[in-house]
């Protein structure tokens, strides 16, 4: 048996240890325009059979104190919150509390009768119709809205886009009433919620959704517009205290144990979790799309708020995840993580 090891051991050395220098270098040149001296930056993981095979950092998490990103910055995640917010409610699912089909109307009795026509199914997979709830707070508005303030704006409304199911429009809005379902149906505050059913089951010990005179955001990074002036700083918009759609911190370490534990039972059934894998409208799930990939089965999601731009994407068939963490309003991270995936997927040459 020990020498089987030894011989797999030595088998994976040949594969991929020879390589790996080379590919931290191809990924150093990707990410170059993050690693300028005063710069914010970029953090970037690659995990492979359940180990990570690619840490790199970039940059600096705090420019003002000169603090570099390490491992542990924690990035506000944007959008990437949505498969959080989505596993949420598959556990409330999972333990009888909602259903799929329940309405807006069945949480929220006083919800207007639009609501009536709205699922959770339909929010989870953005074809419920809701109206935008950024366009009902200025972009220089002083005060902040949260996810109980969205629900307020829906409850001002008496119509939708579309009838729900029909198409496909993202909507934030629907990822503030999901949360604030959670907190209705579970009890609990919905940062509450994730704290005690996610992050902490899983270790994901400096992971919050960040409630601005609640919780801390320890190692945290900060957001910053890099541009012909120089950098500014770009950490918060009105919309940024809603947790739903985009309110977590998360870091490449945690984000690797929740990456993980996606592998696995230890929150919902795997067949509860195959239902938010199943592509709807524009490849939609529940809080992932689903696409192909160069003819590889992908899973992946976006995350971009005033100056912050992530992306993560999984390959559970290959078992390779890339995750992409930055703190600058430009550019966009997709392509650059992208690349990353088509170097370790082995499908052509990288591109800059």
């Amino acid at each position: 048996m020990e020498n089987r090891t030894i011989a797999a051991l030595l088998v994976s050395t040949m594969l991929f240890g020879g390589c790996a220098v080379e590919n931290e270098d191809k990924v150093d040149k990707l990410f170059s325009d993050y690693s300028g001296i005063g710069m914010p930056g970029a953090a970037v993981l690659v995990v492979r059979d359940g180990q990570p095979v690619l840490t790199r950092v970039y940059g600096l998490a705090d420019v003002a104190s000169n603090v570099a990103i390490t491992a542990d910055t924690n990035f506000r995640l944007a959008s990437l919150t949505k498969q959080f917010t989505a596993m949420c409610v598959l556990m409330l699912v999972d333990r009888g509390k909602l259903t799929l089909e329940h309405r807006i109307t069945d949480v929220f009795a006083d919800f207007p009768e639009y609501g009536r026509n709205v699922s959770i199914r339909n929010l989870l997979q953005h074809t419920s119709g809701l109206i935008d709830y950024e366009d009902f707070v200025p972009e220089d508005s002083p005060v902040q809205v949260t996810d109980s303030g969205v629900l307020d704006i829906m409850r001002q409304q008496d119509t939708l886009y579309f009838e729900p199911g029909t198409q496909y429009r993202y909507s934030n809005s629907g990822y503030a009433v999901l949360a604030m379902m959670v907190e209705k149906v579970s009890g609990q505050p919905f940062a509450g919620f994730l704290h005690a059913n996610i992050f902490q089951p899983l270790g994901m010990n400096t992971t919050v959704a960040y409630q601005d005179g609640i919780s801390v955001v320890s190692n945290r990074a900060y957001g910053y517009t890099v541009d012909e002036s120089g950098v500014s700083g770009s950490d918060q918009s009105p919309w940024s205290a809603v947790l739903g759609d985009g309110g977590i911190y998360s870091s490449l370490n945690d984000l690797f144990k929740w990456d993980q534990a996606l592998y696995t039972e230890r929150l919902i059934p795997a067949g509860l979790f195959e239902q938010a894998l199943t592509p709807n409208l524009e490849d939609y799930g529940f809080g992932w799309r689903i696409d192909d990939f160069h003819g590889y089965r992908r899973m992946h999601h976006s995350g971009s708020t005033s100056g912050f731009r992530n992306f993560i994407q999984r390959f559970p068939e290959q078992r390779l995840t890339v995750i992409a963490l930055t703190n600058r309003r430009d550019p966009e991270v997709d392509p650059l993580a992208e690349s990353v995936a088509r170097l370790y997927l082995g499908s052509g040459e990288i591109r800059n």
